[in-house]
């Protein structure tokens, strides 16, 4: 049985007023939003010269970001009868993706990132605050940000991306943009994304053959750009495999290491690996022109093998319309861009603060517990599980069933485990394994119970480094000075090979090098064998993220 540590909350438009009035008890104090709290000396003097990623830099934009709310008018409530979850601006506007520079996550990471490193927080803005970032609002500390910033990854950010790699088949337009870019963008990620500097918007269909008249025209538009690219997983590997600009390996002392100062990085492809989601997935059998049989991720496609293939998967009906007037197509995307997080879309309209950044109204509150309930949908089918009973011991296997690694993305407090339950006759539990204590968040048995298995990442410092930074060596949460890996036990995907992993910078790791035997090539599941203390009559499992 695969269940999630959640409870189904629903959002509603009084509870959300009533829990503005104060904050809860013991909270920090907050004084404003967009304002990094730390502003003491860093541990590491940087540059934005260090901090360096070639693509579309401040300023080179002519016409602005438009804001979200401006795509609204089509493309919301033009579902006859009202469909609002499958509707493009509602599917949107409760993902994580629309909440990616209000996440509260993302301001404590912030914080922290300036307190390493000077200027540090300016690289994490670039993918959580675009438009931002790239109209010049890109202070470290966050205190530029504003207004329709706080919207994210927005429509126009996606919908204005040229691919890095032009092919024939791309819009002529990307040659003129892709001639003003210097140096190009050779490696996918690590926020490398180049914009179009023109309010030019492109999207993988040809809107000239579907419809009799440009839908943009009112807004002055020319007609959406035809764009492969955005039918490729390499557009969303724009943000979601991220390198580290600070530091690269050296192959002498075999440890990655501080660049030379007020220098951009050498080598991107070379920099510590703070994220590889992109990475399992160009190397997993999911990129494969037939992919993975996977229907409870595709929508109206049995077989799913790119990005957006699951997290923004086909249904039957349309983008939007004018007039009353829409395209209805089988292949058209869902626009919920759904991942794994439930707990911040339901934090946000109720935060005091968080909650000022955008219009809490019953729309958007509907939006974010749709997207609730899609982030646990996605949960509940990123594994399958087996348990099997034989002398006295429990054999539990968990099949990863993503196009990555589970769990995958950002390591800080990410993990997934195994609870397991043993009761005898009379209904007393007297065995015990992975239960969680919801006032610490600690595993009971963590680091004493042999048989506990959590699936993580942890990264930290070495020896070296720490002892250069005045900071105790192994694990840390100081993701931008993190120069090692010291735990990495996340079940791979299907296809996996250790060599290639190895050399993408995502093999698995055990105390702290890269350990070949821990998934053998081709392994996507992982067994944990439990011995049971004799008089267990049943039990329970659940995996748990």
């Amino acid at each position: 049985m695969l269940l999630l540590s959640l409870t189904l909350i629903t959002l509603t438009l009084s509870e959300e007023a009533a829990a503005q009035s104060e904050l809860p008890p013991n909270h920090p104090d907050i004084s404003s939003l967009g304002m990094s709290a730390y502003n003491g000396p860093a541990i590491i003097t940087a540059t934005l010269n260090d901090l360096f990623v070639p693509g579309t830099q401040p300023g080179d934009l002519e016409d602005t970001i438009a804001p979200p709310n401006t795509c609204r008018a089509c493309h919301a409530g033009y579902n006859s009868p009202p469909d609002d979850a499958n509707e493009t601006w509602h599917a949107w506007g409760g993902s994580m993706m629309s909440q990616a520079a209000r996440d509260p996550l993302f301001w404590a990471a912030l914080d922290i990132a300036n307190a390493d490193v000077e200027n540090g927080g300016a690289f994490c803005i670039r993918c959580h605050a675009p438009q931002a970032w790239l109209e010049g609002r890109g202070a470290a500390d966050g205190s530029q940000i504003a207004g329709d910033d706080f919207e994210g990854v927005q429509c126009e950010v996606c919908h204005r991306l040229v691919d890095p790699v032009y092919a024939t088949e791309n819009p002529d337009r990307d040659l003129i943009v892709l001639a003003g870019i210097s140096p190009t963008v050779s490696v996918t990620g690590t926020a490398g994304m180049i914009v179009d500097p023109l309010d030019e918007r492109r999207g993988p269909f040809d809107l000239q053959t579907d419809w009799s008249f440009n839908p943009h025209g009112a807004l002055g538009l020319d007609w959406p750009l035809v764009s492969p690219y955005h039918q490729e997983a390499m557009l969303c590997g724009t943000c979601h495999d991220i390198s580290n600009p600070l530091l690269s390996w050296n192959p002498t002392t075999e440890q990655y290491e501080l660049n030379d100062p007020d220098t951009p990085s050498p080598d991107l492809s070379q920099g510590f690996p703070v994220e590889r989601t992109y990475s399992e997935w160009l190397l997993s059998s999911y990129n494969t022109p037939q992919g993975v049989y996977a229907p409870q991720f595709g929508g109206n496609k049995d077989y799913v093998s790119i990005c957006q293939d699951c997290h923004m998967h086909d249904i039957t009906g349309a983008a939007g319309a004018i007039g009353g007037n829409s395209v209805i197509r089988n292949d058209q995307p869902l626009h919920d861009l759904t991942g794994a997080s439930t707990w911040v879309p339901l934090m946000l309209p109720l935060h005091p603060v968080f909650s000022q950044t955008f219009a809490v109204d019953q729309a958007r509150l509907d939006a974010l517990n749709d997207g609730i309930d899609r982030a646990r949908y996605m949960l509940q089918n990123a594994a399958s599980m087996t348990a099997l009973m034989q002398d006295g011991q429990l054999f539990v296997t968990v099949i990863n069933e993503s196009g990555h690694k589970l769990p995958t993305g950002y390591a800080e407090g990410r993990r997934m485990w195994l609870q397991v339950e043993g009761y005898n006759a009379a209904g007393q539990l007297i065995y015990q394994s992975g239960a969680y204590d919801p006032a610490t968040g600690i595993l009971t048995g963590y680091g004493i119970d042999p048989t506990l298995q959590v699936y993580e990442i942890k990264q930290g410092l070495t020896d070296d480094w720490a002892t250069q930074l005045g900071l105790t060596a192994g694990e840390s949460f100081h993701f931008i000075l993190n120069n090692m890996i010291v735990l990495d036990n996340r079940i791979p995907p299907r296809g996996y090979d250790y060599d290639a992993f190895l050399a993408a910078g995502a093999a698995p790791y055990t105390a702290g090098v890269p350990d070949p035997g821990r998934y053998a090539d081709g392994q996507y599941w992982d067994t944990t064998v439990y011995n049971l203390p004799p008089g267990v009559a049943y039990g329970r499992v659940r995996l748990l993220f």
